[in-house]
C-alpha cells in the first residue's frame, strides 16, 4: 500500500499548485472573455478564421466531451466548417490548468510542446477542411440566443470563482483522481524494462500508445500523471507525448457527434490530423531533441528529491485545498441530484460535464412555454418545467446539440 500511495501523494503535491492557479485562470477566462467574440472572428472559409479558433481554443479547459456542444455552438452562431474543426482539435488537448500542470509534472519543455502541438494539428485540420470539405453556402443562420446576460463585475468575479473551483472541479476531479490510481498502478504493476526493452521501435510504442488512447476518454490534465508514470517505465518522450495529445483530443463519443454534426469527411479529417500531428512530433522529440529535456519532475520512489521531508509547505497546503474543494465540489453534485423532480423529463444520452449540462440548460430555456430547466449530470436527464410545452421542439433541441434523445 505504500508503494502505491506514496507516488499519488508525490503527483499530487507536484500538480496541485499549479491545477488551482489553471482553474483560476480558466474561471477568468469563462467569464470576461465574451464568447461572442469567438464566433465573430471564426465565419470565413480562410487560413485568418482557422487560426483564430486554434487560439481562442488553446487556453480554454474543455474536455474532448465538453468541446463539442461549444463547438455546435460556434458552429451554429457562423463559424465556417474549418475554425469549427480547429477549435475542434486545438481547444481539448490542452487548457491552462493543463499547460500548468504539465510544466510541474513534466517539465516546461513539455508543457511549452503541447500547445505548440496543439496549434499546428487545429491549422492542419481547420485548413485541409476549408480545402476538401468546405461550406457550400457559406455562414450558418444564428438558431438560438447567444447574447450573454449583463452581469457587474462583482458578480462575474463569484461566477468565475464558482466556475473555476466548483464546475471544473465536478468536471475533472474525478479524471484526476483516475488518472493519479491508474500512474500509482504503473508504478507498482508495470516492469520497470517493459518499455525499455522496445526503446529502439519509438514508432512501434507510438502506434500502441495511440490505439489505446485515441477511442478512450482521457483528460487533457488526467492524462499527465499516466505520462509521468510511463516515462519512469521506459516509455520514450515522443510515445509519451502522442498520449498527451490523442488522448485528450478524441474519444469514441466525440467521434460521433462529429460525424454526426459535420460529416464523415470532416470526421475523417478530424482524425487523421490528430494521429498525424501526434505522431510526427513525437518522432520529432525523440530523434531531435535532448532526451534530458524530457525527464519528469516527479521521479516517486526513484529519487531522494521526492521525499515526504523535501515537500514545500506551499504545496502541502495547495493539496489540502485541492482536497477539500474536490469534497465540496461533489458534495454539492450529489445535493444537488436529490432536489424533487419537476415536471417534464427528458433523458439525454451523450453529456459528459457542466459545459454539456450548460449548453442543454441554455438551448431548452429557450423554447417557447419553458418557465426553467435543470439537468441532471448524473442521471442525464433534463427536468423542465413550464406550459404547453412542444416535446417535438425539445427533442429537435437535444439532437441539434449533438446528444441523443432516449425515449423514456
Amino acid at each position: 500500500m505504500e508503494k502505491f500511495i506514496t507516488p499519488v501523494i508525490d503527483l499530487l503535491n507536484e500538480m496541485t499548485p499549479y491545477l488551482l492557479l489553471g482553474f483560476l485562470v480558466a474561471g477568468i477566462l469563462k467569464e470576461f472573455v465574451p464568447h461572442r467574440i469567438y464566433a465573430d472572428k471564426l465565419s470565413r472559409n480562410n487560413f485568418r478564421s482557422v487560426l483564430w479558433a486554434a487560439l481562442f481554443g488553446i487556453p480554454l479547459p474543455l474536455c474532448s466531451c465538453g468541446v463539442i456542444p461549444t463547438a455546435a455552438s460556434l458552429r451554429r452562431e457562423g463559424a465556417s466548417r474549418g475554425a469549427t474543426v480547429s477549435f475542434l482539435i486545438s481547444t481539448p488537448q490542452t487548457g491552462a490548468d493543463s499547460i500548468f500542470a504539465t510544466a510541474s509534472v513534466l517539465g516546461i519543455p513539455f508543457a511549452i510542446c503541447r500547445p505548440v502541438v496543439a496549434l499546428v494539428t487545429a491549422l492542419a485540420g481547420g485548413c485541409a477542411v476549408n480545402r476538401w470539405d468546405k461550406d457550400e453556402n457559406g455562414k450558418m443562420p444564428i438558431t438560438c440566443a447567444t447574447e450573454e446576460a449583463q452581469k457587474s463585475f462583482w458578480k462575474k468575479c463569484a461566477d468565475m470563482l464558482r466556475y473555476g473551483f466548483i464546475e471544473m472541479m465536478q468536471d475533472i476531479g474525478k479524471w484526476i483522481v483516475i488518472g493519479l490510481i491508474v500512474a500509482a498502478i504503473i508504478t507498482v504493476a508495470v516492469p520497470d524494462d517493459l518499455f525499455t526493452k522496445l526503446s529502439t521501435l519509438p514508432l512501434l510504442n507510438m502506434i500502441v500508445i495511440l490505439a489505446i488512447s485515441a477511442p478512450m476518454y482521457l483528460c487533457a490534465t488526467g492524462s499527465i500523471p499516466i505520462a509521468a508514470a510511463l516515462m519512469l517505465k521506459g516509455l520514450s518522450p515522443g510515445a509519451a507525448l502522442v498520449l498527451l495529445i490523442a488522448g485528450p483530443a478524441t474519444n469514441m463519443a466525440a467521434m460521433l457527434v462529429i460525424n454526426k454534426i459535420l460529416g464523415r469527411r470532416t470526421l475523417v479529417i478530424y482524425l487523421l490530423s490528430i494521429i498525424i500531428g501526434a505522431i510526427s512530433f513525437g518522432l520529432m522529440i525523440d530523434y531531435m531533441l535532448p532526451s534530458k529535456w524530457f525527464i519528469p519532475a516527479n521521479c516517486g520512489s526513484h529519487c531522494d528529491l521526492c521525499n515526504e521531508a523535501s515537500t514545500p509547505w506551499w504545496q502541502i497546503t495547495s493539496t489540502l485545498i485541492f482536497i477539500s474543494l474536490l469534497v465540496i465540489a461533489f458534495m454539492l453534485r450529489i445535493c444537488k441530484s436529490k432536489k424533487t423532480e419537476i415536471q417534464k423529463s427528458f433523458k439525454i444520452n451523450g453529456m459528459m460535464c457542466n459545459h454539456c449540462k450548460a449548453n442543454v440548460e441554455k438551448a431548452l430555456a429557450n423554447i417557447e412555454g419553458v418557465a426553467s430547466v435543470r439537468v441532471d449530470l448524473g442521471k442525464g436527464i433534463a427536468y423542465i418545467d413550464g406550459k404547453n410545452i412542444d416535446k417535438d421542439k425539445v427533442i429537435a433541441t437535444i439532437k441539434a446539440l449533438g446528444y441523443e434523445y432516449i425515449e423514456q
